[in-house]
């Protein structure tokens, strides 16, 4: 425990990683509102590293605990998926995906005979594949074989990292069933279809041009090959301008950096499976 806060913000030292360059800072304005927010009461009654508070491209409340600072980079774990699945729309927008509706195994021919190879890249991204995957964290479940693989860099990394999974519990499309393994799939498929890392990728089209003002870092398997389901790194601030751009539907300054339709088609039910109340993680 005493050392846990210090891992979580130093992942990039922990495990192998690749940078995501920043590259001219946009600038946040600021407004302090962090008494009138209740902000340092709120901070020392939970145990929160980091908090911040964002108006449109303003700071309202920007505060640290367990002596972090604003240059520390805190680890994603599973918002690196929302990355992932925001790459896939702007891959869409730039033709190196034609169809949500091709298969996995269509761009990566590793992944033929596999019940992921021919899973529909839709049906990975609403987690609805069909596959049975285990994600308890016991330590003894599939979740702990793919960071075995990933993390701790077991085996060759690539799509050697999704093999095997090969149970299939329903028909595709049926039910939202939460398994990281599906946004790793989809983090391979983006790396073979656009021909660049996801760090460069995501550095090209999202990083700089939103205005990120330190690198980020992007955890990375024995062959190179980013942890698409979790393992991105950033600055609060620059997880504030992520959450901005989101929030404005993928634009910036009438710039449009992720196609608006996609963003809204990710927060919008497109099968009764996937509705609110409906969708469980079983």
């Amino acid at each position: 425990d005493r050392c846990l806060v210090g891992a979580l913000s130093n992942y990039d030292k922990l495990y192998g990683a690749r940078s995501v360059p920043h590259g001219a800072a946009r600038a946040l304005k600021r407004d302090d509102r962090a008494a009138a927010l209740n902000a340092d009461a709120w901070m020392a009654a939970n145990r929160n590293t980091g908090l911040l508070v964002m108006k449109g491209d303003r700071i309202l409340v920007e505060r640290y605990n367990y002596d972090r600072k604003e240059s520390d980079r805190f680890q994603s774990f599973s918002m690196a998926k929302t990355v992932v699945a925001m790459l896939i729309g702007v891959a869409l927008n730039d033709g190196k995906v034609k169809s949500i509706d091709q298969k996995a195994e269509e761009f990566l021919p590793e992944l033929k005979g596999q019940l992921y190879g021919a899973t529909s890249l839709r049906h990975l991204l609403t987690m609805s594949s069909g596959v049975a995957f285990r994600e308890d964290y016991d330590g003894k479940d599939d979740i702990s074989v793919l960071a075995r693989k990933t993390l701790g860099r077991q085996g060759p990394g690539g799509a050697d990292t999704v093999m095997g999974i090969n149970t299939r519990l329903r028909p595709a499309g049926e039910k939202f069933y939460y398994a990281s393994v599906e946004t790793q799939v989809l983090g391979l498929v983006l790396r073979a279809a656009v021909g660049k890392t996801l760090a460069e990728y995501l550095a090209e089209k999202i990083w700089q041009p939103m205005g990120a003002e330190a690198d980020a870092t992007w955890l990375i398997d024995a062959g190179g090959y980013e942890t698409g389901y979790m393992g991105l790194n950033a600055t609060l601030r620059d997880w504030g301008r992520l959450g901005m751009l989101l929030a404005n539907y993928g634009a910036l300054d009438g710039r449009q950096l992720i196609p608006a339709a996609w963003v809204k088609a990710a927060t919008t039910a497109e099968a009764p499976h996937l509705r609110v109340g409906v969708a469980t993680r079983r």
